[in-house]
């Protein structure tokens, strides 16, 4: 049930950034989260969205820049105002 939801909620957010004009890429590929954390720092993704069901449960989606030390927790809004914030 709860990884049905995550993924639920990875699409719906996929297709509102793609909506919004930004590009996304969804790293859904079922491989172990620091394999797929490595495979964005080689590609240079510069944001990274990372939703998990401890967040879905709390209503907060963790945030990180490339170029950040640390990633955030943020609600939905925010997370959108700091990405279109943050895309070229």
């Amino acid at each position: 049930k709860s990884v049905a939801a995550v993924d639920q909620a990875a699409a719906a957010l996929y297709a509102e950034l793609q909506g919004c004009g930004i590009e996304v890429v969804l790293d859904d590929r079922g491989l172990r989260s620091g394999a797929m954390f490595a495979d964005i720092e080689l590609i240079g993704i510069p944001q990274r969205v990372v939703i998990s069901e401890r967040g879905l449960a709390t209503g907060q989606l963790e945030y990180r820049r490339r170029d950040a030390a640390d990633s955030e927790m943020l609600n939905k809004e925010q997370l959108m105002t700091r990405i279109r914030a943050d895309s070229p």
